[in-house]
């Protein structure tokens, strides 16, 4: 290792002799050859990774719920190629004439500024200025782009981004178009001739339409916000300072109160910043992730520059690293000794330098004048650096000393050393706000720059050491140990010790790592980087460890490294197989950052999994794009978490404390770009196509296919607009559909980049309004259709069904086609509910079901019994009636119940929806009649199933509250809505409950007898989840395990996709109260899954480990549990006659069907 040593030497001053004092194994790591690589290597070596176990790396610290998308915006989606993103610090810099024209009418008394935002559009800048004057609305809207501008624009209601067109006296000269104006720019903004600009005057709008979606257009070049459009609040209260964003409404609101208060204090020097921030952390940890967020938040704020770090306030360097020293120590007790907030103080730490006692910070004093003396340069740019130094150091100074590194590199290239400070954030603007300003540039001569780059170099590693704690040459030479000698006699020297306990093995690597830290082809790069930090993790999280934060920070450096080592280097993975093994690596170094990464673990796993077989299972693409989704969904879960967790106080303490809204708005985007997370959504964005290709998915998932035609709306959630009646014939495109929404009136087509389950009620919804809806995969093709919003479209299946084909037609033929008016005339003529009545016993067993006692769902299920193969089983059920809610809320003890019910509910006869909520919570109190609990006991026990009061105290009273909530669900919104777009008589619905033991599913399946999507009635469709039906038939993440089999064949099922729902629900054992209403299975009306069903026990929700699960990865089990369900669904359909719905569990082998109902 001669040559390693050198290299140590090289980089330390010394050689490596501290690398074996660890405790931990000698044995180093195992190197093989490398490959041979397009540039000379300072190592011919490739490290050999460890087989690390997967137990190890589980972290279940600080768990959050999943059951949702957990999407918000995807976390790195590819901006379009002319998307416009919010600039950068410099964008807002007072420089610039852009700038400038802006403060110019800021300051001339012609209004108050509610809001002042830039974007950029490509490499120029757009201005957005929304002023209030006399009362009214004003928008300015100017750029410094050279080509002219048009403002593509249009007013909503609220914040659903849905366009209409302005009113005649708003939009004023522009021209309009269907739902939207264009107005032109005009050369000239604040006398500035360079700039274009427009004004818009909105007097009046803001009650009836208080948003305002935009697109900005160059000739045939649209610029969007990141494939979405622009959108601008005209709502004065978004713009008011938050009076009470805190206590509920998710934030620490006192820690963010005293920050506030304390900046004043903070902004003196960064010593005060780190002694304040060391006060306010006892308190922050004691209000747990919402204190250390709010901490987070001001530490970002200021490394971002956006907070003042010195004002009018000399102090020694020495000094400011004592304080980082304090604070990080603080940080370093929270991280031993709270393991569900590690995550949080990593965050923290990232803002932060190390800090340091004693000579570590004088050194920074010191050094600077040994430079200036041994390499002649006391005046000038030089002097004016020291004089800062010697006042108030900062990590701005690890910057300036890099600028001029690359100046004296470079030959003394003036640009190359602004280049390296503009790059950085320290602009010609910053160098002179400090109180010892820097206001010359660096003049040296030939004979000066040996001797600085030398100084500067060793004078690097001093300015790091306090300064850039995730510095990853500095991070690994305060964990190895180095020593820096005197270089003057009134400099002491520093000797670092190496810290105990690590592993022997990680000196070599961390060495590997540095020799490659540049390299081009990075996979080696990333291994080494993945494989040290498994080694240092036992050691991370080993009690009572010294020099705890020294290790953090290194883990940091190491994080870091490796994210933008995959992003240098991921274009260089050409195929499917070599960019999934930059996945593999990605994820393992995300699973060793966050708290909860159980899942992510699980993910790994597949990945290697899917790799490994890539050349051995012709599945594996199908598995391939299945673990792609989960871990998307799993990134998406992220984002939304912590945009969840720190935008409100980003918003709340930048009001507080003056941050710029620019960067308010986009800080909780730039964390998320800043992360690791980012780079492997990167990675995924490019793996997908690939993957759709060799599984031959194509860029579509057809659900139901319709030929429509309709004009295109572009909304950010289905859910936003499900109550809406749209008045002509429209093509919807939502961003986001969970499967539980309704599909608004008036709609034909629904696109979306989505994945519900093809059986989902949304889905069934879709099939029977006979609305075209699709996933599209393809974010390129799903940018081009929400780019004809408002055009006339039409769209229709290709010949194969696969595709669906939307193309731009003559509004002219919108009045025929099939489907043009889908939905917009109302449900078949002739349908209606039947009022049903009480027949005078509250309870009856499964052989009394008759149309006039209970619903479709129990007569179904009571009708197979003795017909089926004994193969297939069937719960035992018994049944509440018709009328038994309406006849327990008459009974005397309700009467305060019914009283309540009966006001709130002429309220919502007349139109006041609100009532809903207010009446569920009501029908939550009604009590039992003696009668009701005696008929429904004496009913299970004749049919042998278990009564709930025989098992203990309290377990009848679980009961009675399932059966109350399947009663209140009548007045859920969505089944609401959906009755009174089918015009159905709402009074008239009638629930009865089915009562059925729960089989403690391994699987739940639901089967469709003919194929939903390709309509093909020979052949059967059917969706399995591990665990039971809820998260299938639910608003649950992911896609279940679909598969076909055609009839006559149910021995040869084909696998369509494998699963990745993020998780699967089970339970003890219990019993189930299913809704059962009279509205459920109307000809022509697909009400199904409106009702609640509800166990009286609470389903436990468990993250699924699919590389193990059998029906995964066990070819011989999948086949025999998917011919079992496909020949359950023929033989059924068989019996009953038509196409069925069927829904069914497998445990222990057995299969059993727990429902059916004709197929919509």
């Amino acid at each position: 290792l001669s040559r390693r040593s050198e290299s140590w030497k090289r980089r330390f001053g010394g050689a490596p002799r501290y690398w074996t004092s660890g405790r931990g194994s000698q044995e180093g790591v195992r190197l093989r050859p490398r490959r041979p690589s397009p540039r000379p290597q300072p190592s011919v070596w490739k490290i050999e990774r460890k087989q690390w176990g997967y137990d190890d790396l589980i972290s279940k610290a600080g768990r959050k719920g999943r059951k949702g998308h957990g999407d918000g915006a995807a976390v790195a989606e590819a901006p379009a190629v002319a998307a416009a993103a919010p600039a950068a610090a410099d964008a807002a810099a007072a420089a610039d004439s852009l700038e400038l024209a802006a403060q110019i009418i800021a300051g001339a008394g012609l209004g108050e500024v509610l809001l002042k935002k830039y974007y950029r559009l490509n490499e120029k800048k757009l201005l957005v200025m929304l002023m209030e004057c006399d009362g009214e609305l004003k928008l300015r809207v100017a750029s410094d782009y050279p080509e002219p501008l048009v403002l593509h624009w249009g007013l909503s209601k609220g914040r659903s981004r849905s366009w209409q067109t302005p009113p005649p006296g708003i939009a004023g000269s522009s021209t309009r178009f269907e739902r939207a104006c264009e107005t032109e720019f005009t050369q000239g903004f604040a006398g500035e001739p360079s700039l274009q600009s427009l004004q818009l005057d909105l007097a009046g709008v803001e009650q009836e339409l208080p948003g305002m979606p935009f697109v900005v257009r160059a000739g045939e070049c649209w610029f969007k916000d990141y494939g979405r459009d622009f959108f601008l609040s005209l709502n004065r209260i978004d713009y008011q300072q938050p009076k009470d964003v805190g206590d509920g409404r998710g934030v620490a609101k006192a820690v963010l109160d005293e920050i506030a208060d304390l900046e004043s204090e903070a902004e003196k020097s960064l010593m005060h910043r780190f002694n304040l921030g060391t006060q306010v952390l006892d308190k922050a940890k004691s209000q747990g992730d919402l204190g250390l967020a709010a901490v987070f938040v001001w530490f970002r704020y200021m490394a971002s520059r956006q907070l003042v770090w010195n004002k009018n306030y000399n102090v020694k360097p020495r000094e400011i690293s004592v304080a980082q020293d304090r604070f990080t120590t603080v940080l370093e007790e929270i991280f031993r000794s709270s393991p569900s907030l590690r995550e949080l103080t990593r965050m923290i730490m990232m803002t932060v330098g190390r800090g340091g006692q004693g000579d570590v910070g004088q050194r920074i004093r010191d050094e600077i004048l040994v430079i200036q003396s041994k390499n002649q340069c006391k005046g000038g740019m030089m002097e004016e650096w020291h004089q800062k130094l010697h006042n108030n150091t900062s990590p701005d100074d690890v910057v300036i000393c890099q600028a001029l590194i690359d100046y004296l590199n470079s030959d003394f290239n003036i640009d190359v050393y602004w280049r390296t400070l503009n790059s950085n954030g320290v602009t010609h603007e910053r160098l002179l706000s400090y109180d010892r300003p820097i206001c010359s540039e660096p003049r040296f001569v030939a004979s000066q720059k040996e001797g600085l780059l030398r100084d500067l170099g060793h004078y690097m590693k001093s300015l790091k050491a306090v300064h850039s704690g995730a510095d990853l040459e500095s991070a690994i030479a305060t964990c190895m140990g180095y020593k820096q000698g005197a270089r003057a006699d009134f400099m002491k020297s520093i000797e670092i010790h190496p810290i105990n306990g690590l592993s022997g093995n990680l000196p070599n690597l961390l060495q590997f790592v540095l020799e490659h830290v540049e390299d081009r082809q990075v996979v080696n790069l990333v291994e080494g980087l993945v494989e040290a930090r498994r080694e240092l993790r036992p050691t991370l999280l080993r009690h009572g460890q010294e020099r705890l934060k020294d290790l953090v920070f290194l883990d940091l450096a190491l994080d870091s490294t490796a994210r933008t080592a995959i992003e240098r280097g991921m274009g260089d993975a050409k195929n499917a197989g070599e960019i999934m093994y930059l996945v593999t690596l990605l994820v393992e170094n995300l699973c060793l950052s966050i708290d909860d990464n159980e899942e992510l673990v699980f993910c790994l796993k597949e990945w290697r999994h899917v790799l490994d077989s890539m050349n051995q299972d012709n599945q594996w693409a199908l598995r391939a794009k299945a673990v792609l989704d989960r871990t998307r969904l799993i990134l998406q879960g992220k984002a939304e978490q912590q945009l969840a967790l720190f935008q409100p106080a980003a918003v709340y303490l930048g009001a507080r404390v003056g941050v710029e809204q620019w960067a308010v708005d986009i800080f909780t985007e730039e964390v998320i770009r800043a992360g690791s997370a980012a780079a492997l959504s990167q990675l995924l964005n490019r793996l997908d196509p690939q993957i759709r290709q060799a599984a031959d998915l194509g860029s579509w998932q057809v659900i139901s296919p319709a030929d429509v035609r309709g004009w295109v709306e572009v909304v950010d959630e289905l859910a936003e607009v499900q109550e809406r009646t749209y008045e002509r014939p429209t093509v919807l495109v939502a961003r986001r559909v969970k499967g539980e929404e309704e599909i608004p009136a008036g709609v034909v087509a629904l696109l979306t980049p989505d994945m519900p389950d093809v059986l989902s009620h949304v889905s069934v919804r879709a099939r029977n309004c006979k609305v075209c809806f699709a996933t599209c995969f393809d974010p390129q093709l799903l940018d081009s259709i929400r780019a004809l919003q408002g055009k006339s479209t039409r769209c229709a299946p290709n010949t194969s069904g696969s595709e669906v084909v939307v193309s731009e037609i003559d509004p002219k033929l919108m009045s025929g086609g099939d489907g043009a008016a889908a939905d917009l005339a109302g449900p078949p003529p002739g349908l209606h509910i039947k009022r049903k009545q009480f027949a005078g016993r509250y309870a009856v067993t499964s052989s009394e079901f008759t149309p006039e006692l209970v619903g479709a769902k129990s007569r179904n299920i009571a009708g197979l019994q003795g017909k089926l193969p004994s193969w297939i089983h069937l719960p035992t059920s018994v049944a509440l009636p018709f009328g038994s809610f309406e006849t327990a809320l008459a009974d005397p003890i309700n009467q305060s119940v019914a009283a309540e019910i009966k006001t709130l509910s002429a309220d919502l006869e007349k139109g006041d929806v609100s009532m809903l909520p207010n009446i569920r919570r009501a029908v939550l109190g009604l009590k039992p009649p003696p009668q009701l609990v005696s008929d429904l006991k004496d009913a299970m026990k004749k049919s042998n199933m278990p009564w709930p009061g025989d098992e203990g105290e309290g377990r009848w009273e679980k009961a009675w509250g399932a059966i109350t909530r399947v009663w209140a669900s009548k007045w859920n919104e969505r089944a609401y809505v959906s009755m009174r777009k089918a015009r159905l008589d709402f009074n008239s619905l009638s629930m009865a409950v089915l009562v059925q033991e729960i089989v403690r599913a391994d699987y739940a399946f639901v089967v469709h007898t003919e194929n939903p999507s390709t309509g093909d009635k020979n052949q059967i469709y059917a969706e399995v989840v591990k665990g039971l039906g809820e998260t299938l038939v639910g608003a649950f993440a992911g896609r279940a395990l679909s598969f076909s089999a055609d009839k006559g064949h149910t021995d040869r099922p084909k696998v369509l996709g494998f699963p990745s729902k993020r998780v699967g629900l089970f339970i003890r054992s219990s019993i189930i109260f299913r809704s059962d209403s009279n509205g459920e299975d109307l000809e022509g009306y697909a009400g199904a899954g409106l009702y609640d069903s509800v166990p009286m026990d609470e389903e436990e929700e468990r993250v699924v480990d699919y590389s193990s699960d059998p029906l995964v990865v066990d070819a011989g089990f999948q086949h025999s549990v998917l011919s079992k369900i496909a020949s359950a669904g023929e033989a059924i359909e068989q019996l009953l006659g038509s196409a069925q719905d069927i829904e069914g569990v497998i445990k222990d082998g057995k299969l059993y069907v727990v429902q059916t109902r004709p197929q919509m």
